[in-house]
This record gives structure tokens, sequence and C-alpha cells, in this order.
């Protein structure tokens, strides 16, 4: 079975700074502790870009096929993974919630969130020549910055070298077509799946969490419905079968105590639960993956 590791931002040779720059190709041929081609939960944002190679990276539970010129965008406490024999080359941009911060306001802070948000926009990113130009310039900057010219002058330097990357990411999204949300209710949204992924296990009534966040039902169902055009019921399903999904692999219980962990009364009620979410028993997804 495979334990999922717990992976928290961890910059040695800059351990102030909140932010880390890793050649992909070098992360890949390291040796290092966590086996990063097994899944693994991160602490920190990622900005994944690739420059050359064919390969897969798998993002809680779906494998994205990439090629050159692709960007994934991961948020804290998502799993993912990268797969074995993997030749792709590139950056890694990782930084804490306390940089991202620091790095914009307040507005702009909530707003970024919706550019790693899987319920809001696709982890995966395709960039167009003249884009990845762009791209690969701020890179070029970043990289000179963090590991070269480092001096009192490279923390704000890379601070605004990666707030210009997230607004022309933000653009590309644009061009292709994604509806970038600009709602009233998307701070509400957020806090109603950080709820979930908390609480998902102790209740799965949309009653309960418009009680938490003192709305009403209705008001609740009227935000999921705005943002991403799901009920609040969806939304909670969603969550929580992403929830089992990790018990399943993450643990060495049987089904019936995850489905009694999971806040079922009776293990056949999650494993109708699980099945009709996901056209796969419980025990044919941990089949799967161990």
């Amino acid at each position: 079975m495979i334990e999922i590791q717990n992976i928290k931002f961890n910059n040695e040779t800059r351990p102030d700074l909140g932010f880390e720059l890793i050649r992909l190709e070098d992360l890949l041929a390291r040796e290092i502790e966590q086996d990063i081609t097994q899944l693994h939960k991160v602490a920190f944002y990622q900005i994944l870009i690739i420059t050359e190679g064919e390969a897969k990276h798998t993002i809680d539970f779906t494998d994205y096929e990439y090629g050159p010129q692709t960007i994934f965008t991961i948020r804290k406490d998502q799993i993912h993974r990268f797969f074995k024999n993997t030749e792709a080359k590139g950056f890694i941009l990782i930084f804490t919630e306390d940089f991202l911060a620091s790095l914009l306001s307040h507005k702009e802070v909530a707003r970024s969130h919706e550019l790693f948000n899987e319920f809001l926009t696709s982890p995966k990113i395709s960039v167009d020549h003249e884009d990845f130009k762009s791209i690969t310039s701020l890179m070029a900057d970043i990289e000179l910055e963090y590991t070269k010219n480092y001096d009192e002058f490279s923390s704000g330097i890379i601070r605004n070298a990666l707030h210009i990357l997230i607004y022309r990411l933000f653009r590309i999204k644009v061009k292709q077509g994604t509806k970038v949300v600009q709602h009233k209710y998307v701070s509400d949204f957020i806090q109603f799946q950080h709820l979930i992924e908390e609480r998902c296990f102790e209740t799965k009534k949309t009653l309960d969490y418009a009680n938490l966040m003192g709305c009403t039902p209705k008001t609740l169902n009227n935000v999921c419905k705005a943002i991403v055009n799901k009920s609040s019921k969806m939304v909670i399903d969603e969550i929580l079968v992403t929830q089992i999904k990790r018990l399943l692999i993450n643990t060495p219980m049987s089904i019936t105590e995850i489905a009694y962990t999971a806040g079922f009364n009776e293990p056949t009620n999650m494993y109708k639960y699980f099945k009709k979410h996901t056209g796969s028993t419980p025990e044919m997804f941990r089949q799967q993956h161990s």
C-alpha cells in the first residue's frame, strides 16, 4: 500500500525566503528522502514549467499528459506525483502562503488562489510559443537572481517577477477562453471549500456548512451555482470522495473502518456512495493504487 508523504517547505539554502526555485531535471536526479514518484501531499504552492520532454503528472488522482510549453499550478495540500523515468526538463517554483501574501495585496492574494484552485480552473495550462517565450524570459531573470546574483536586492526582484508571472498566467487563461471568476461570492466559495475539506467526515449536510458560515442553505447553494455551476451538495460530494480516496491508499484501515471514519452509518452505504461517484468499488480503487 502506498503511503502518502507529507512534504513541508524546507529551503536549506535560503531558509528565510519562503521561496525556492529548482530545475526539474535536477529534482528528478536527486537522491532525496521523499520519493516524489509516489503520491505526496505538499504544504506549499507550486508552479511547474515544462520546457522539454513528454510525460505524465498526477494531481489529485488525475493523470495529465504534457509536453514542452506546459505549465501546472498546484495548490497547497494537493496530492501529486511525478512519473518514474521522466526525462522532462523545466522549472519548479515553490513558495509558501506567507510568501504569496507578502507578494500581493489582499485582493490579489484572493484572486491568485483562483489560479491554483482545481474547482475554478484546470491545473494544466498549454501555452503557445510567443507566450511561453515571455514566461521563460521571466524564469531566466528569477533563476539569475536566485542562483547567481543573490544579494539584498534579489528577494524584491524575485517577488516582482513572480507577481508578473502570476498575472501572465491569468492573461493566458483568459486568451484561451477560460473565464476568470470575478464575483463577490468567490471568497465565500473558497471558505466553503476549506470547511468541507476540514469537516466532511463530520457532516455532509449543506445546512451544517451554511450555519458555520452564517448564511442559509439557499444562499450557499447560490454561491456554488454562481462560481462553479454546481450545487452545494455536488461540491461536498466531490471533496468527500477525494478524502475517501486518500484514506484508501494512505492507510491500512479496512473498508469497514474507512466507512465509519468517513461518517457513514453502514459500510454498504459508503460502498454504494463511492461506486456511484467514481464508477469503481473501494477495493478496486485501492488495488489500482497499491
